[in-house]
């Protein structure tokens, strides 16, 4: 019943923080957003599907780590983030929206991985800007947009679309998601689907 309570209270005060926009560090960083307009909201074609292996990728992290998908096989679910681009307005709140929510992925036992097709160094100034994410920020730069084209995700423009993936520990999708990209996925549905994985309610 507490960690219910808990969950309800870190996904209210989460959506609050994101929808008053104090989700964002400080006047200098948001001064430093650029802002791309209405986009098209979706401009591709997923190629998996919930049930299928997630294709296995090795990228190079902020943190200075090589990240493999196979590093977590047997051991954490795992949540794919992936973000269109550094420096706009809607990735900057929500990746440290998950902040407030970290205690939710550890109850059930998850881990999030951030993917863009920004470089390293733009990935690395951006998110500092942000403050501390407790999870791994990872450069989809190059050969650019790979992993992203290898679920079918990545757009005519050369970004990834703003996707959640959901992968167990068998490495089997158990959900995706192709979001708006003009909008910021609903936090309530990924705890949901991670409670369910779980076997929660």
């Amino acid at each position: 019943m507490r960690r219910t309570v808990i969950a309800v209270i870190s996904i209210l005060v989460c959506l609050f923080l994101a929808d008053t926009g104090f989700c964002t560090v400080s006047e200098s960083f948001q001064s430093s957003i650029y802002d791309p307009g209405t986009l098209k909201p979706i401009d591709s074609r997923l190629t998996v599907k919930v049930g299928d292996t997630a294709p296995d990728f090795s990228l190079p992290a902020i943190s200075g780590k090589h990240v493999s998908l196979q590093d977590y096989r047997g051991k954490k679910i795992v949540v794919l983030s992936f973000v269109p681009a550094a420096w706009t307005p809607v990735c900057s709140d929500q990746w440290p929206g998950y902040n407030i929510v970290e205690d939710l992925f550890t109850e059930n036992d998850a881990t999030l991985l951030g993917i863009s097709v920004d470089n390293i160094p733009t990935l690395f100034s951006w998110t500092l800007q942000m403050g501390d994410l407790w999870f791994e920020v990872l450069s989809d730069f190059w050969p650019h947009g790979k992993t992203a084209a290898s679920f079918g995700i990545l757009r005519s423009t050369g970004v990834c679309e703003r996707a959640i993936v959901i992968i167990d520990k068998k490495g089997i999708i158990r959900y995706i998601k192709v979001n708006d990209i003009n909008q910021r996925p609903p936090l309530e549905i990924l705890i949901k689907e991670l409670r369910k994985l779980n076997g929660k309610k």
